[in-house]
């Protein structure tokens, strides 16, 4: 077994993150997939804290909607994970700039995942009835729970990155949402925590 920030992962699925890795750096000088100045800190602030949204994800899920992918994060990690832990659940990336799209179908293709790209805008896609939802760095609480809304099937669970304004992100979401919540603290980041949302209605 080979270590990913502590975590055991098969010598596969390094082979795949290392891959993932290797055009990522190739791919961003060119379409800014990610800031520039993370790129030596891929591995713990990309790709490890990617990780830790797919292990908070009950295992049960058969489908999974990743919201605004940009770079892959954490839509291609929790892909390329899946591929061997949770073969059983189909992971869909929603991801409307066309370069950026045109980058996480060659990172599926190079490493061999199934998983699906959509090119379109989230607010105009059709409903995408996922059990489970992410997106990292994508929009307010307020405006990203109501994409969770349009795209959750019955009882999903929405597992979201938030940086050290969580709690004001919340506060705020809260005057136009109902919904249950848990705070997970980053293990890669000790100012940020990965919520995980369900029970979501409109006020």
């Amino acid at each position: 077994m080979s270590q990913l920030a502590g975590r055991d992962v098969s010598r596969e699925t390094q082979q795949r993150l290392t891959i993932f890795a290797d055009l990522l750096a190739k791919w961003n000088p060119k379409i800014n997939l990610v800031a520039r100045g993370t790129m030596d800190q891929v591995w713990t602030r990309h790709i490890a804290d990617s990780a830790q949204v797919f292990d908070l994800a009950p295992r049960n899920a058969r489908s999974w909607a990743d919201l605004g992918s940009g770079g892959g994060f954490p839509g291609l990690v929790v892909a390329i994970l899946a591929a061997e832990e949770s073969p059983h659940v189909k992971v869909t990336l929603v991801e409307s700039d066309g370069r950026k799209a045109v980058f996480l179908r060659t990172v599926l293709r190079e490493t061999g995942v199934d998983a699906k790209v959509e090119t379109a805008r989230i607010e105009r896609l059709d409903p995408l009835n996922a059990d489970v939802i992410s997106a990292r760095a994508l929009a307010p609480l307020k405006d990203l729970l109501g994409y969770v809304d349009r795209h959750a099937a019955p009882n999903a669970i929405a597992v979201l990155p938030k940086g050290a304004s969580w709690q004001k992100e919340v506060d705020i979401a809260t005057k136009s949402w109902t919904f249950t919540h848990q705070i997970h603290r980053s293990e890669t980041d000790p100012s940020a925590v990965i919520l995980t949302v369900g029970d979501l209605s409109h006020v």
